[in-house]
């Protein structure tokens, strides 16, 4: 019998014992776990921070060289490492996809969703000033600019950077 994760897919060999993996409640949810050995496999988003960087109206948008959603268009985000916090994450990232030096100056929003094919994440949203560097793509961006909110390039990979944009938007015109 062919048993399907929360996101569709057919659970893999234990990463313990190999045997096949089934499903079994544990707390108040339906999860995968091993029959034979008992490991059970919790499927917690991996966090990540994106920055919003901004020129006066204008906004610092990344081009994504590599799949997901290659070609399509990000605010700067990349993903925790197991030694930082995540305010240096959101430092990181922007210098590596940008080539900007940045100062984190506040929390703007926290989304959670799937990154393709079945990745759970859990992206922390920043606004960050300017300080330095040169902009430019660097790591996995094709492309970086700024751009006014009203003339996107497109498509935007992600719904939550979707949302964070036009939340971005709706508060610049108050």
């Amino acid at each position: 019998m062919n048993r399907l994760d929360p996101l569709g897919k057919a659970y893999p060999l234990c990463p313990q014992c190999a045997a096949a993996m089934s499903t079994r409640r544990d707390g108040d949810r339906v999860r995968p776990a091993c029959p034979r050995c008992g490991f059970v496999q919790y499927l917690n988003p991996t966090p990540g921070a994106g920055v919003i960087v901004r020129r006066g109206s204008l906004v610092c948008l990344v081009q994504r060289r590599c799949a997901p959603k290659q070609g399509e268009w990000t605010l700067p985000t990349g993903f925790m490492e197991w030694d930082e916090d995540i305010e240096t994450t959101a430092v990181r990232e922007t210098r590596e996809e940008t080539g900007l030096e940045v100062r984190v100056t506040g929390l703007f929003a926290v989304h959670t969703g799937i990154l393709p094919p079945d990745q759970p994440v859990l992206v922390i949203f920043f606004t960050a000033e300017e300080i330095g560097g040169v902009l430019r793509a660097g790591d996995d961006a094709a492309r970086a600019d700024f751009f006014a909110l009203d003339r996107l390039p497109g498509p935007i990979a992600f719904a939550a950077h979707r949302k964070v944009l036009r939340a971005l938007g709706a508060s610049l015109e108050v």
